[in-house]
């Protein structure tokens, strides 16, 4: 029996019990949560013990006491169901009430949280491959509506098929509120992310409410590593980690002609990836290092450490980041500049400093859920704080002014000595 028809038939039970002391002026909050639940057909036909709330056939099919949950928490929860289903506007599906329920459990807990359906679940692939994907939408903003406008919306798109059109304005995306501050670059990172996440969006249609809708990124973008050589340095520009990115970066400089007497790492805008990945890429600078902590509700977990030869240990190096730098991003910056092997440049970084681990539920579902955080080398949180810059760039005020925070790189690296390697602090 699935998971959703058990809390379906346990709420019936529940109901049943509501409706037939729906008159009475008074309803015990004290009551034992046993008694509440007693003589219920519908648990009766279940034969589970009444005190549980049980999750059948799924990979983790754990419990949860009722006991701890207050008999009126119970009743007001059935009432909001019934209500729902009896006097909104419209009919409203009774399976996709308890969806939302879900969905709505898991994104007030954690932000990062999210319900996989089949779909979703079978999209697993992208988080290990680390590709970064859109929603397939763009958007400007009109100064004679003062809002962001959406422009274009793909067809067959995420952004589509949630009921984002042309025309519709938008007004919010993840956390970040939209205003006039923000440049069309900044609503296409805020839009990007790792291939099969997901972004709340908030939009309206000019004149009326705001509607919100959690759209899946799948609209793959162009992800692939860029190495150039600028006045003797090399430029290595990593959109995202993924599975091969340390290889790729050695083919790529191995192919270079000519001296290089430095290394930037570009990571503006890069969502994060394959947390290995990150940790292989500081292992070509660093040699026997933690790069960082992995912390769950019980302590230390893991730590990670450099590993094999580094083949550039004796390169200076400059990280560019800015505030869309996320994640695995964040780790190699961090590991980097804690064990004073680089210079942090441009601005604070996005501050997801989180592990999110995907667990299958069964029937082709599953949940992602933040269980870890990440630490610096000494401990420190990047969670919600990010990455502070050593030296920091005034951000550009449009978005043809992008290249000048990497000639004021190329520029730091000709003017400070990089080479000498700083205790950690």
């Amino acid at each position: 029996m699935r998971f959703s028809a058990v809390i379906t038939a346990l709420l019936i039970g529940v109901m049943g019990y509501v409706s037939a002391f729906a008159n009475q002026q008074a309803f015990d909050a004290q009551a034992d949560v046993d008694d509440l639940m007693m003589d219920t057909p519908a648990l009766d036909a279940l034969d589970v013990a009444p005190n549980h709330l049980y999750g059948i056939d799924g990979l983790h099919s754990g419990r949860v006491p009722l006991n701890t949950i207050s008999p009126t928490t119970l009743k007001t929860f059935v009432q909001v169901v019934d209500l729902m289903r009896r006097e909104y506007i419209e009919p409203v599906d009774d399976e996709m009430l308890f969806y939302h329920a879900i969905h709505g459990m898991l994104n007030r807990v954690d932000r990062n949280a999210e319900f996989l359906d089949a779909t979703a679940f079978a999209n697993l692939s992208s988080f290990t491959t680390g590709n970064v994907a859109g929603v397939g939408l763009k958007a400007v903003w009109k100064s004679q509506d003062a809002h962001w406008v959406v422009t274009e919306v793909t067809a067959d798109s995420p952004a589509k098929s949630a009921g984002i059109n042309v025309g519709d304005y938008l007004h919010q995306i993840g956390d970040i509120k939209l205003n006039q501050s923000q440049t069309e670059n900044d609503i296409i990172q805020l839009l990007s992310g790792i291939a099969g996440s997901s972004v709340d969006i908030t939009y309206s249609r000019a004149g009326r409410s705001k509607q919100s809708a959690n759209v899946i990124r799948n609209q793959v973008q162009k992800s692939s590593i860029e190495v150039f050589v600028q006045n003797d340095i090399a430029v290595i520009k990593l959109p995202v980690f993924q599975n091969n990115t340390r290889q790729d970066i050695i083919d790529r400089l191995a192919l270079i002609e000519g001296q290089v007497r430095g290394v930037v790492i570009d990571l503006r805008n890069n969502p994060g990836g394959v947390l290995d990945s990150a940790a292989e890429v500081a292992s070509l600078f660093m040699r026997k290092q933690v790069v960082t902590q992995v912390q769950n509700r019980s302590g230390i977990e893991r730590v990670i450490e450099t590993h094999g030869s580094p083949v550039l240990e004796s390169m200076p190096v400059i990280i560019l980041q800015n505030r869309y730098s996320a994640s695995a991003a964040e780790v190699l910056a961090s590991a980097l500049q804690t064990h004073g092997r680089a210079m942090i440049v441009g601005e604070t970084s996005y501050g997801k400093g989180s592990v999110q681990s995907v667990i299958p539920l069964g029937n082709n579902q599953g949940i992602k859920m933040t269980t870890a955080h990440y630490l610096t080398p000494n401990g420190k949180k990047i969670d919600k704080i990010g990455v502070v810059p050593d030296v920091s760039f005034k951000p550009p005020s449009n978005d043809s002014q992008d290249d000048e925070w990497l000639r004021l790189s190329l520029d730091l690296m000709e003017r400070v000595d990089l080479r000498r390697p700083k205790s950690p602090s």
